[in-house]
């Protein structure tokens, strides 16, 4: 809180920063739904390494564990001494009990961020509080647009396998999004499915063929806009937030988590100016379930013919 030590040098604002990356995040983060809505974040943190303990119950496995068979362990046991019997008191009709205890997962960070400006009261031609206070609000849309960045590296280098576009033909892209589809359907997985696509994709999608009223389609040609295609919700997410050659990533949402540690957000005042250093530190890193990668994969574009 910005108002306990006014009268000192340094004056804290861990608190609102936190507060502002969050909300900034839930409403600008490109990848914000691959990794659950929203951002974890603690303020004050003094472990360098430990980011927190995240509840990994909170993340659904969104793949489909195993075979299920209809053996004699998944029916309900009615022979006379199960339960009753010979086997009162030493055994259930349900079959065995299976105790339900909810994980913890430590998780480290993996990146840091930092930021230093200056506010001088001879030259910011404004409020001085409310410079403050804009400088948080425009750090906190910059460190999104990192945490942007740094997601879709996650993303990647945790994607299950790739797929290959050729080139965005309309018969390319279709044969693309039918085969990533039938992948969901047969790894079983549960959730929404969403297709993050750089810009030559999105258009390409949105000039389909198949978007068309007589398709049911509801794809605006005049707004450039396309919410969804064989069964994913389209995402536009710029050209740089993908790694080299990448055209696309999809995944079942919320099957991850992304997460920041604020060592410190402050004002401090400055011997070399009339003024304040707005200075801030912290670290951040990304999660996910090892069960829940198989959910992510990525499209590569073909490589330019030399």
């Amino acid at each position: 809180m910005a108002g306990e030590n006014n009268d000192l040098g340094v004056r804290t604002y861990q608190s609102q920063f936190k507060g502002l990356l969050q909300a900034v995040f839930k409403k600008q983060a490109y990848f914000g739904e691959f990794f659950g809505g929203g951002l974890e974040a603690l303020d004050g943190v003094t472990n360098t390494k430990r980011a927190f303990s995240l509840k990994t119950s909170d993340i659904p496995v969104v793949i489909a564990t195993g075979d299920v068979t209809a053996d004699d362990k998944s029916a309900y046991k009615k022979d006379k001494n199960v339960a009753f019997g010979t086997g009162t008191g030493n055994s259930s009709r349900f079959g065995e009990r299976t105790e339900v205890i909810y994980g913890d997962s430590d998780v480290n960070y993996s990146w840091d961020w930092v930021f230093h400006e200056g506010i001088d009261h001879q030259t910011v031609n404004a409020d001085f509080d409310g410079a403050v206070a804009d400088r948080l609000d425009l750090q906190a849309q910059a460190k999104v647009l990192l945490f942007d960045k740094q997601g879709g590296l996650f993303i990647s280098k945790n994607a299950d396998h790739a797929e290959t576009l050729a080139d965005f033909s309309a018969d390319k892209v279709l044969a693309l999004f039918n085969k990533l589809a039938n992948e969901y359907v047969e790894m079983e997985a549960v959730g929404q499915k969403i297709a993050w696509v750089n810009p030559e994709l999105y258009n390409a999608l949105v000039d389909h063929p198949l978007t068309v009223t007589a398709k049911s389609s509801a794809a605006n040609i005049d707004s450039n806009n396309i919410l969804n295609f064989k069964g994913f919700s389209i995402r536009e997410v710029p050209e740089s937030k993908f790694q080299t050659g990448e055209v696309a990533y999809t995944s079942i949402a919320n099957v991850g988590r992304q997460f920041t540690g604020i060592n410190t957000a402050r004002t401090i005042n400055s011997e070399d100016f009339d003024g304040v250093a707005l200075q801030g530190a912290g670290k951040a890193g990304e999660f996910i379930l090892p069960a829940n990668k198989k959910a992510v994969i990525k499209v590569n574009g073909q490589p330019a013919q030399a």
